[in-house]
């Protein structure tokens, strides 16, 4: 990437994280949801919330997060990196780390705001969708560069779903979350999957890591916004 090309990505990066993050970082707490080593969970609420979310990393899940709130991984995978900016718009969220349990976390979150929706990226996905097979029961999901052949043969039946979203790069190239699985998954579905495409950015390397086409980079606000747009929509 040319250096001026380096030096606007920087700046427009800086720019997001000024308006979508207002102080939210001063109201972020730990909070434990399981045990284990990595039961914690960060949450971030504004101070009316009308919905929550709780994100799912990709990678391994593990943010190693500390009873002070502090954490030494993911902090770049796109649910991780724009947890916050998520309070501007009157949702609470919920960023879990490797332990935390699922089933758990939906509990907590309904004594915060309702709806409650389970947001995934990546392997996260295939996290969502094993707790759903066992039974968790969010009021909708939302599948951000899903392993959505995964996720399909983890829960085994559409009748499993509640109204679920799919947010997929028309770039992503990702060998686990090919482009064209979106509307298998679609058909498989039906009804209770809406999809939503995304374009545009400069798609970066590693193709399955953060900074990429399948991490989102670039393009942070559009992933917000649609996420926010759909949580607040849930009935």
């Amino acid at each position: 990437m040319a250096p001026m090309a380096k030096k606007n990505q920087a700046i427009s990066w800086l720019l997001f994280h000024l308006i979508a993050f207002p102080a939210a970082a001063l109201s972020e707490e730990a909070v434990s949801i399981s045990d284990g080593l990595y039961g914690r969970a960060l949450l971030d609420k504004p101070s009316a919330p009308r919905a929550s979310v709780i994100l799912v990393p990709g990678g391994d899940g593990v943010m190693g997060i500390t009873p002070d709130g502090s954490f030494s991984r993911l902090r770049g995978n796109q649910p991780v990196r724009t947890r916050q900016a998520y309070v501007a718009r009157d949702i609470a969220t919920l960023t879990i780390d490797r332990d935390a349990d699922i089933a758990a976390a939906i509990a907590y979150m309904r004594k915060i705001a309702v709806p409650v929706v389970l947001v995934g990226t990546s392997n996260g996905t295939r996290r969502i969708a094993s707790a759903i097979a066992k039974g968790a029961r969010p009021d909708a999901a939302v599948l951000t560069s899903g392993l959505l052949q995964t996720v399909q043969y983890t829960i085994g039946s559409p009748e499993r779903l509640s109204r679920t979203l799919v947010v997929h790069h028309r770039n992503d190239q990702c060998r686990g979350t090919p482009p064209y699985a979106v509307e298998s998954f679609k058909q498989w579905g039906g009804s209770k999957v809406t999809v939503v495409w995304l374009e545009g950015a400069p798609g970066g390397e590693p193709v399955c890591e953060a900074r990429s086409y399948h991490g989102f980079q670039g393009i942070d606000g559009q992933v917000v916004a649609t996420v926010a747009n759909f949580a607040l929509s849930v009935r």
